[in-house]
């Protein structure tokens, strides 16, 4: 999970690298821009670079990258965000009570 609490300076530093992407063509940086200005995530997606994340792994050849994101609500309170627990822990554990 990832918490975006300034979401200008986001879109700002995406705006930023695309333009600064000498060869992406002008008719994807068009879309690329208006993508980024609607939607954080597609804002997101412009500054993550998957083979980056890996790429000084030893042992490790990234063969394909994908991902994607999306706003969510994040309730910390709700037992669907203790990220402490293990699946199946609190089934579990309300079994044995």
């Amino acid at each position: 999970m990832l918490e975006v609490p300034d979401l200008d300076a986001l879109t700002g530093a995406a705006l930023a690298h695309i333009k600064a992407d000498e060869f992406m063509p002008d008719e994807e940086r068009g879309h690329a821009e208006a993508a980024v200005r609607e939607d954080e995530s597609e804002a997101l997606a412009y500054l993550v670079d998957p083979t980056g994340l890996v790429a000084d792994i030893p042992g490790v050849e990234l063969a394909q990258a994908s991902w994607s994101s999306e706003p969510v609500e994040y309730d910390p309170e709700s037992m669907e965000w203790d990220l402490d627990e293990e699946d199946g822990d609190l089934d579990e554990e309300a079994d044995n009570a």
